[in-house]
């Protein structure tokens, strides 16, 4: 009985050892502090009207200024 509950207790921490260094291995920390940026990030741009930051895409571009909504395009750059 002694034996069995030796290998049950070796088994469980062979499959720990394993997790914790496959969990490693995917996830490695950056060496600077610094999260990397996702892959697909996007650029962030400024609304001139309202000043709030939207993805790029989503953004409407006009007269060399970025706009968050038609609206905003046609009321011009807040002063």
């Amino acid at each position: 009985m002694v034996k069995l509950l030796i290998w049950v207790v070796v088994i469980i921490a062979a499959l720990f050892v394993t997790r914790v260094l496959t969990q490693k291995k995917n996830n490695p920390r950056p060496k600077t502090g610094r999260v990397p940026a996702p892959k697909g990030a996007e650029q962030m741009v400024r609304c001139a009207h309202c000043n709030i930051y939207l993805p790029r895409s989503e953004a409407l571009m006009s007269n060399d200024h970025t706009w968050c909504s038609l609206d905003h395009a046609k009321l011009g750059p807040r002063k």
